[in-house]
């Protein structure tokens, strides 16, 4: 409630700025968004009681890693509260990340980025419904019986596939400018990964997905509809196939890593694109972010999508 209060007084500051109430009603959103998604994932969970927790970890061996393999140094080690922090602190973050945006057309492009996600993110948990390890296998998720692959009776909120953690640390990349502020967004963006996975939320294949719709989502954001579609298009492959077609991709584990490494390449040309070191594919619509570049305004401190 403080962040409300404080929301709406920064709003009063200056009432000409008409972005200023989109970032109270985000932070509004966000208060209700818990109990909005625990009814939908609730119905979810209802419709879709079958997850492919199980198939995902499989997956994860046939790309060649673990998540429990990764994850077992960080549980018990000085890492785990450090990455606890970093789990928890996401949403704090995107929050002071839009007080930060003095730009209206910067602040509008993060909000839309992450209302996207916020949106679109139940619609994909719906396609492949699965828990996560720590909710799949219980005390055992960091030496997970290893099974054949079949779908699970589960009840538990289908919020693994694709990581919202990572895509929404990934707007943070995306929308850095100054070298320091690369550096700290990669950073963050590492200890989410690795936070995501010593906590059991997520196999490792939620996270490459995730990489694609935190593009996708900056991509509709800022109006540019081909690589939008070319985001959405690769998270879609990779829900689709997994549910319907994941013993083809677990008899052919060389194809499905190569799928995975072309998923972070694409992710990788998002980010050259995003911090001007490739050129862009031409648009229909400018974004701001161009205009940002074309009217040469100075730039300002901080890692927003106009500094």
């Amino acid at each position: 409630m403080i962040s409300v209060f404080a929301a709406i007084l920064w709003m009063l500051f200056d009432e000409k700025d008409k972005t200023r109430p989109l970032v109270v009603f985000a932070i509004l959103i966000n208060l209700f968004y818990g109990t909005v998604l625990t009814f939908v994932l609730g119905g979810e969970n209802s419709i879709l009681p079958w997850k492919y927790d199980l198939i995902l970890l499989q997956i994860d061996h046939a790309l060649g890693f673990s998540a429990a393999t990764i994850a077992l140094p960080l549980v018990h080690g000085f890492w785990r509260i450090p990455l606890f922090i970093v789990y928890e602190s996401l949403l704090p973050l995107m929050i002071l990340y839009c007080f930060m945006q003095r730009r209206a057309e910067a602040r509008g492009v993060v909000l839309r980025a992450y209302m996207t996600e916020l949106v679109i993110g139940p619609l994909f948990y719906a396609i492949l419904p699965a828990c996560g390890p720590i909710y799949a296998f219980g005390a055992t998720w960091l030496q997970p019986a290893m099974e054949p692959a079949h779908t699970i009776r589960l009840s538990g909120f289908p919020n693994a596939f694709p990581s919202l953690h990572v895509a929404t640390a990934f707007l943070f990349v995306l929308f850095a400018r100054r070298v320091f502020w690369r550096g700290a967004a990669s950073v963050f963006l590492l200890g989410t990964i690795l936070s995501t996975l010593s906590t059991g939320e997520h196999f490792v294949v939620d996270l490459i997905p995730g990489l694609t719709f935190g593009c996708f989502a900056v991509s509709v954001a800022d109006g540019k509809w081909r690589p939008a579609f070319v985001h959405f298009f690769t998270l879609g492959l990779w829900s689709v196939g997994i549910r319907f077609r994941y013993a083809v991709l677990l008899s052919h584990p060389y194809a499905l890593r190569f799928f995975a490494w072309i998923t972070v390449l694409i992710a990788a040309h998002a980010v050259l694109i995003a911090w001007n070191l490739l050129p862009a594919l031409p648009t229909s619509t400018d974004s701001p972010l161009e205009f940002a570049e074309m009217e040469n305004e100075p730039k300002e401190a901080g890692f927003s999508p106009d500094s």
